[in-house]
C-alpha cells in the first residue's frame, strides 16, 4: 500500500475520529465505533477512497 494520507490529512482524520467517537460515548451509541475508520486511516497513511479517486495528499 503506498502512502496517500498527507500529515494534515492525518491530523484532521485523527481529531474527527476521536470527535465521532467521544460522541458515540456521550450518547452512548454504537454509531461512535464508526471514529475507528478516520484513525486507522491515519495510523496506516492509506485510505482506499482516495485509491479509487487517484488521490494523494502525501508530499513526494
Amino acid at each position: 500500500m503506498k502512502c496517500n494520507v498527507g500529515k494534515v490529512d492525518r491530523v484532521i482524520r485523527i481529531i474527527l475520529g476521536i470527535f465521532i467517537i467521544t460522541l458515540g460515548v456521550y450518547f452512548k451509541s454504537w454509531f461512535g465505533l464508526i471514529g475507528i475508520i478516520p484513525i486507522l486511516t491515519a495510523v496506516v497513511k492509506f485510505c482506499p477512497i482516495y485509491l479509487i479517486a487517484r488521490i494523494s495528499t502525501c508530499n513526494k
